[in-house]
């Protein structure tokens, strides 16, 4: 048994220390996609990475762009001057057109190029969002129908300038029909549903921060009753902060808050290393740092945008998206190692060099979230 506990803890360590790289590079993003319709002219302002486009990463596929096996044309085209990245823009419209991106009635509506802006980012670990500006000639009163092409990713789809607009995530190969007069805006059940998944999705597999700090929960705890309050000490904290932060009430920058949350990490797992048990303040520090994620998970809500008008069942959708995708990392935690938790070594051949791994993981995250 120890044998194969040793055995475990490799594979363990291997895999944490894979999600250590993966923690700087080139996350994939949604194409955030605002739509205004006006005097016959369709306006489509994305927010875009450009270089995964013109690289042909399959953002369906692929949660990291590293992985992809364009990461080295991504890289090239990452390092372009901006002035130089824009004039490549135009090569994805053949494409998009013969799709077609936008259509009314089975009729093709051409897209062209207005306006390209891709910033200026000095370093280069950092992707860069480029603002580009489309639009599509005669549109007619009716529906229009969004279609987003495979390969493409998520885009969130905001509709602009009518009461009642839509707000959705179209997936790479979906599409969308739009009333140009409004009234589409999604019901607070399906609001509510939709964003489910966009919170488990930022814990597994996007989370990694998140993940390791779950993980050093259940390290701790070789009784389920302690590790349910602990994380339920955490989820009422996030949840807390998640609404002050999606509501625009409290906001602190990335630079701070992304190394405090390593260093929680870091802290619980190097408490699972020289505590036996839990601490009567264990609930209190537990608490605090379930603030902090929960402003790291309001940023990426800020990033989606919240649809006004159902404000209350996408928080809702997407925190439970959120619990969800925690369960399942204690669920699998304890498929992997539950059988061992009543074992009197379990402690010294699992719970100990798992913790170091992952207090090793968060400090090196919080230099390097530091130095950024």
């Amino acid at each position: 048994m120890k044998r194969w506990s040793l055995w475990l803890m490799t594979k363990l360590t291997a895999a944490l220390m894979m999600s250590s790289t993966l923690a700087h590079a080139h996350e994939v993003v949604p194409t955030i996609a605002d739509l205004t319709v006006e005097d016959g002219k369709a306006e489509l302002t994305l927010q875009i990475n450009l270089e995964a486009f013109l690289a042909e990463v399959n953002l369906n596929e692929f949660e990291n762009i590293n992985d992809a096996p364009q990461a080295q044309g991504y890289d090239t085209l990452r390092a372009m001057p901006a002035d130089a990245l824009a004039e490549q823009a135009g090569q994805l419209l053949p494409k998009w057109n013969a799709l077609p991106v936008l259509s009314m009635g089975g009729k093709a509506l051409t897209l062209n190029s207005i306006d390209v802006s891709v910033p200026t980012v000095s370093d280069f670990e950092l992707a860069r969002v480029t603002s580009w500006v489309l639009q599509a000639q005669g549109v007619e009163p009716g529906k229009l129908t969004v279609a987003w092409p495979y390969g493409s990713g998520d885009m969130v789809l905001r509709q602009q300038g009518v009461d009642e607009p839509f707000t959705g995530l179209i997936n790479g190969g979906g599409l969308a029909e739009i009333s140009l007069s409004g009234g589409d805006a999604l019901s607070g059940w399906q609001t509510f549903v939709s964003y489910i998944p966009v919170g488990f999705d930022h814990i597994l597999p996007k989370g990694l921060d998140h993940i390791l700090f779950v993980l050093g929960l259940f390290f701790l705890s070789t009784r389920l009753r302690p590790l349910i309050w602990q994380v339920s000490a955490f989820t009422l904290a996030h949840t807390v902060t998640l609404a002050l932060g999606a509501l625009g009430l409290v906001n602190v920058p990335g630079s701070i808050v992304e190394p405090l949350i390593a260093a929680s990490i870091v802290y619980v797992a190097v408490e699972n290393i020289f505590a036996s048990g839990l601490n009567p303040w264990r609930a209190v520090v537990i608490f605090g740092f379930g603030l902090l994620h929960g402003l790291g998970f309001a940023s990426v809500l800020g990033d989606f945008g919240l649809p006004s008008g159902q404000f209350v069942p996408a928080l809702i959708g997407f925190n439970i998206g959120v619990e969800l995708g925690q369960l399942t990392v204690i669920a699998i935690a304890f498929i992997a190692v539950g059988w061992a938790i009543r074992k009197s070594w379990y402690r010294r051949a699992i719970a100990i060099p798992a913790s170091c791994v992952i207090a090793a993981i968060g400090a090196y995250w919080v230099v390097e979230r530091t130095l950024l």
